[in-house]
């Protein structure tokens, strides 16, 4: 693939503006990226010698934002699919996970990340949400700088062309009531001031930009404690910009008994009740939520964090999608462990997991948008935008230019009208073919016929490491 050529605009014969299909759109950006013009019924502009403005071959549709990812865990696709006991479960999932992350050097979590970051772009995801807890190094101690690990993760992203909101994570121990950590969790151990200096260094080495944002994941409940989490969120104050504050939350039953049992409440309404949760926050998983929880959530603007095929994964549950969403609740999708990256099937499992518990079909719907994929395109895209902190999720003036070009001719789609082509994308698989042909991030070609300029290299050294992991098993 040959460089790719700088643009400062769009054409596309289609594009998905503010919920509906409209023709013969022009699109125009900013130095920065940042749409200026989103002008549909224009001719396509007449070429020049001196022409920077792309001319879409499909349809365009904005970018899909990613807002929960462990990336190092993408190696682990595929290795923990055996029954090591009488009743797996995530807590069995997890001590695999902890011995995998054992092995990871800065130079592996770097390749593994690029990789995947890679793979995230053709299809069609242009930012995420890293909840990065892998900071210390292998044998003790500290790197230098303390960074080290969160640096290659935020160079991986620019190196790809991903933007990110990268989230480090608060994590002290092993379990409510401050319980000690066990020693496969010493690489993931920071004080909040510890995580706070880490985010100040992080600001002066890799200073935000449109592509580049910060936030904060106390990981959860669990794994850190109130005090600690007030302090960190109260550090905040001294750092630019708005931190997104994310956390996992009620995503295991035995989460949830163990803080009824210790606090008198579910983990969800214990939150509530220390917190002042508004809009920046993103609650990951909530799978175990009762009425009054998801009613408390959807008042308060959070984003409910799902990631259907993790959470099918690790066997967690159901989140309560359609009650929480005729309650005006926010919800955006995440690839989590990555067994999956495809924000398509992330959508597919999130409706068919309702119809399978209703026995209804097209269950996440609305009077006003009755396509399903249509509904949960908009609705996970503002989500989505609204946890990473960005300017995104919707083709509008004063928001970025990530966007993603479909092939209309794919055999999923070739032969329908407009009305039909959301719903193709995400239910229909006539065809183990991507029809994601071009990304844009920040009106930066990233992906250009499906391919993207760095894949044949960055999978080559995401193979070398793959090798080195697997040889120390």
């Amino acid at each position: 693939m040959n460089p790719v050529q700088q643009h400062e605009a769009l054409w596309a014969p289609w594009a998905y503006l503010d919920g509906h299909w409209q023709a013969d759109v022009l699109m125009r950006w900013d130095m920065h990226g940042t749409l200026t013009q989103v002008l549909p019924g224009t001719c396509p502009p007449a070429k020049d010698a001196s022409d920077k403005v792309y001319r879409a071959q499909g349809a365009v549709l904005p970018g899909m934002p990613n807002l929960h990812s462990h990336a190092f865990q993408s190696a682990m696709a595929g290795l923990t699919e055996f029954r090591g006991q009488d009743q797996d479960s995530f807590w069995s999932w997890r001590d695999l996970m902890y011995r995998f992350a054992a092995r990871l050097e800065p130079e592996h979590l770097y390749a593994i990340a690029h990789w995947l970051y890679i793979q995230m772009l053709k299809a069609g995801y242009t930012s995420v949400c890293e909840f990065h807890y892998l900071h210390h190094p292998r044998e003790g101690g500290r790197y230098r700088p303390s960074g080290l690990l969160a640096q290659g993760i935020l160079e991986a992203a620019s190196a790809s062309g991903l933007a990110i909101t990268l989230l480090p994570v608060l994590y002290q121990y092993s379990d409510f009531s401050r319980k000690a950590p066990r020693p496969d969790q010493e690489r993931f151990l920071n004080s909040p001031t510890q995580l706070l200096y880490l985010l100040e260094s992080l600001h002066s080495s890799h200073p935000l930009n449109v592509d580049r944002r910060y936030g904060v994941a106390p990981h959860s409940l669990r794994a850190t404690d109130v005090g600690s989490i007030s302090t960190l969120i109260d550090g905040l104050h001294s750092l630019p910009s708005r931190h997104q504050i994310h956390i996992h939350i009620a995503e295991q039953m035995a989460e949830v008994l163990a803080c009824q049992e210790l606090k008198g409440c579910s983990p969800v309404a214990y939150l509530f009740d220390n917190f002042n949760v508004d809009e920046r926050w993103c609650l990951v998983h909530a799978t175990h939520i009762g009425e009054p929880e998801r009613q408390q959530i959807a008042r308060s603007g959070a984003v409910a964090g799902l990631c259907p095929t993790t959470e099918a994964n690790l066997g967690d549950g159901l989140f309560p999608a359609a009650a929480f969403l005729a309650d005006h609740g926010h919800l955006g999708i995440g690839s989590d462990s990555h067994i999956c990256v495809d924000w398509r099937a992330e959508l597919r499992l999130l409706e068919y997991g309702q119809r399978l518990s209703r026995q209804q079909r097209n269950v996440l719907a609305s009077p006003r948008q009755p396509y399903v994929a249509d509904y949960l395109f908009g609705t996970c895209a503002r989500g989505g935008a609204q946890a990473s902190g960005r300017a995104t999720g919707q083709l509008a003036p004063e928001h970025q230019a990530d966007l993603m070009v479909i092939d209309l001719a794919h055999p999923s789609l070739a032969g329908l009208d407009q009305s039909h082509w959301l719903s193709a994308l995400v239910f229909s698989e006539r065809a183990h073919t991507n029809p994601i042909r071009d990304v844009f991030v920040s009106g930066k070609a990233c992906v250009i016929d499906g391919q993207h300029p760095q894949e044949e290299t960055a999978f080559a050294a995401y193979q070398d490491t793959l090798s080195q992991l697997l040889d120390r098993a």
